[in-house]
């Protein structure tokens, strides 16, 4: 748990007390420690993107040292756009997603499938507008040299338990390397679908170098400018 109340109102750009009233309604996900709420970040961030919330840029800030971190446009081109996926339920459509995923031949398709199901049973990842965004509560972490984002527009729109009632007919599928890599790009890619530009290409169903030049617009407008000596 590493966010407190100051941190997580930061990231939402709320006062502490709006922070504390979702808290009391039981709206948003909270532990009590030491007398003390804190917040898991991944949650946070999940359940911010379902209430169509736009966080702080300062999620954006990379620290100093760890494992690089890549852009949602690198990401989206190492994972590919796959168009007209099959599938005729929740179930049969993230294994369609799964097998045309570029993975290395190392990884466990199936264990992914797995974890990618065992998410949904705890609650939707689908965010509203017809997208959804699959990943575990705790970060999918493979044997992978970079993330990749891998965005899958549907045959035919599927029922997913969206927040808004709408069936979905997009999917963007992350998998990291390690846990701050996955944050980093479920942060960009949460702001980047609260951004109309890149919404309308994807409600849009664009090519891949629209969606491409779109996600390079993201990256561009939450990347830190280059510091000087």
């Amino acid at each position: 748990m590493d966010l407190s109340v100051k941190d997580s109102a930061q990231l939402l750009r709320v006062s502490e007390k709006t922070i504390y009233r979702w808290i009391s309604q039981g709206k948003l996900p909270a532990y009590r420690v030491s007398e003390q709420y804190r917040f898991n970040r991944a949650e946070l961030l999940e359940w911010a993107t379902a209430q169509k919330i736009n966080v702080s840029a300062d999620i954006f800030a990379e620290p100093e040292g760890g494992d690089s971190l890549v852009g949602l446009s690198e990401a989206i081109k190492s994972g590919g756009i796959h168009y007209r996926v099959g599938g005729g339920d929740k179930a049969s459509v993230l294994r369609a997603v799964v097998d045309v995923m570029r993975l290395p031949e190392q990884v466990d398709r199936q264990f992914l499938l797995e974890v990618l199901l065992a998410r949904e049973s705890l609650g939707s990842t689908a965010v509203g507008g017809g997208i959804a965004i699959p990943h575990v509560r705790n970060p999918i972490v493979m044997h992978i040299q970079r993330p990749i984002v891998t965005l899958c527009f549907l045959e035919r729109d599927i029922e997913f338990g969206a927040i808004d009632g709408q069936p979905v007919h997009t999917l963007f599928t992350i998998v990291s390397p390690t846990v701050r890599a996955h944050l980093h790009l479920l942060a960009r890619l949460a702001y980047a679908l609260r951004q109309p530009a890149f919404a309308r290409v994807i409600a849009g169903h664009g090519s891949r170098d629209e969606i491409v030049a779109a996600s390079e617009s993201i990256d561009r407008s939450v990347s830190p400018p280059p510091s000087h000596a």
